[in-house]
């Protein structure tokens, strides 16, 4: 993948003022990585969100940060948005070293058809849909791919430990035994979505004041935690 691009502005405008700033276009954001102090700096909503539609999160930028001679290599990470219109609040960008390892997240994605599905009408599911990684981040991959074709019976599954992942490069830090997605039968599985139904009803049972806290963020203008 070609190396991709991001021209950024240093930002003087703090706290509730960024307001304005999204008003005009422009997305307020901090650069901030380990043990460099978090730079303020806005970007031009628009390239913002055609980077967030084009690249994933674990997607190396080359940031180009006005007046630096340099651009910074970055990772995607911290977007907030507003809860009700999706739009773009605030973003942290995590500068990292293409010589040390890191930890990231990457998701998983589904791909081709099982058979006990098409053949015997089972249902898939899909209980794990990332995975926690180490490695260095030019081998971190934007996403990884699950095959299901070789799903044929009800209960047949794919286990973390069979993804495709290459561990001279990465080291796959969740539990190799969870089961990533499987095959059940209609009766069993429509009590198992009631269960994730249930649970995801209730992790939104207390909405995120989105804009309030990036606006408080902004006026305290702290670094994030560090990752790595």
């Amino acid at each position: 993948m070609p190396d991709i691009e991001l021209s950024v502005k240093p930002r003087e405008v703090l706290g509730k003022k960024v307001a304005a700033l999204r008003r005009q276009g422009v997305t307020p954001a901090n650069v901030y990585g380990r043990k460099l102090e978090s730079k303020a700096v806005q970007v031009e909503t628009a390239a913002l969100t055609h980077l967030l539609r084009s690249a994933g999160r674990n997607v190396i930028v080359q940031l180009r940060v006005e007046d630096e001679k340099s651009s910074r290599p970055v990772m995607l990470r911290g977007v907030q948005r507003d809860p009700v219109t999706s739009r773009i609040l605030h973003v942290d960008f995590y500068q990292v070293s293409l010589t040390e390892k890191m930890r990231a997240e990457v998701p998983l994605v589904l791909i081709g058809e099982a058979p006990a599905v098409a053949e015997l009408g089972g249902i898939l599911l899909q209980s794990v849909d990332s995975i926690m990684v180490e490695g260095l981040p030019g081998d971190i991959p934007v996403h990884v791919e699950v095959d299901v074709s070789g799903l044929a019976r009800f209960d047949d599954a794919v286990h973390v430990r069979e993804l495709p992942i290459d561990p001279t490069k990465v080291h796959v830090m969740t539990e190799p035994e969870l089961v990533v997605a499987k095959v059940a039968a209609p009766r069993l599985a429509a009590a198992e979505e009631e269960e994730e139904a249930a649970a995801a009803e209730a992790a939104a049972a207390a909405p995120a004041a989105a804009e309030e806290a990036a606006e408080a963020e902004e006026a305290k203008e702290e670094a994030p935690k560090e990752e790595g």
